[in-house]
């Protein structure tokens, strides 16, 4: 069986969105970078509770971004919510880590959206912070997804992962997942976990079949549903070749 090829973009509405290994969307003919659920600070978030965590999530999550930054060149970035893991995160950030985000946000036209996490994100960081419903160019941007979305919906919040059998053995990633409604993001946060796409919680907003999005080290393979792990008793799951993700 041959690797499959790159990923299509993701045709949502009146956008031609291009998924990146990453887990951020692209979006060309709006320059806009599209990110979710950075969960900065979640490790010293932690630390404060007692569980220990190497304390550089932040640092990695915050080079990745900078990395998409000089790649993409967007005139606007988006962040999707919770992008600090509660609501004293932004008051921890390493004098470091707080100039790199504060240049990141200074360098375009940044828009944070509210998540569950951080109601009131970056207040001191600049950048403009809107409300779940906010729509930019026909797109609806939320943290959390509507049941029944009145337009065309971009969100984060469920930290989508998917799985299928490479070469015989069960592989886990993170993953995009798209129906003619919506798209959901996979985390960006380097400490963000995954919930399955069989999820009670994903299955009623997908009730019927859509596509996941799965994100590798250097590419993004879309595959239906139907043949994801876990997916429909009528379809077998792919078992694909063993390749360069």
């Amino acid at each position: 069986m041959n690797a499959l090829p790159p990923a299509p973009p993701i045709r949502l509405g009146p956008a031609q969105l291009l998924p990146d290994p990453s887990g951020a969307l692209w979006w060309p003919e709006q320059a806009t970078l599209i990110v979710a659920d950075l969960h900065l600070e979640k490790g010293s978030s932690f630390a404060r509770r007692g569980t220990l965590l190497p304390p550089y999530d932040t640092a990695a999550t915050l080079t990745r971004l900078a990395a998409l930054a000089e790649r993409f060149r967007p005139a606007r970035i988006v962040a999707l919510g919770d992008s600090f893991h509660d609501r004293d995160a932004a008051e921890r950030l390493d004098p470091a880590d707080q100039q790199r985000l504060a240049a990141l946000v200074g360098s375009c036209d940044w828009i944070w959206i509210a998540g569950n996490h951080d109601p009131a994100p970056g207040p001191a960081l600049g950048g403009t912070i809107l409300a779940e419903g906010s729509v930019l160019a026909g797109l609806t941007l939320r943290h959390e997804a509507e049941f029944e979305p009145a337009g065309h919906e971009l969100s984060g919040h469920y930290h989508p992962k998917a799985s299928l059998s490479v070469h015989g053995r069960q592989l886990t990633c993170r993953c995009f997942m798209a129906d003619a409604r919506r798209v959901i993001l996979p985390a960006f946060g380097a400490y963000a976990g995954g919930l399955s796409i069989r999820d009670p919680a994903l299955r009623r907003l997908f009730p019927a079949s859509f596509t996941a999005y799965l994100t590798g080290t250097r590419r993004v393979s879309a595959i239906p549903s139907a043949h994801l792990l876990g997916g429909s008793a009528d379809q077998p799951a792919l078992d694909l070749p063993r390749q360069r993700w």
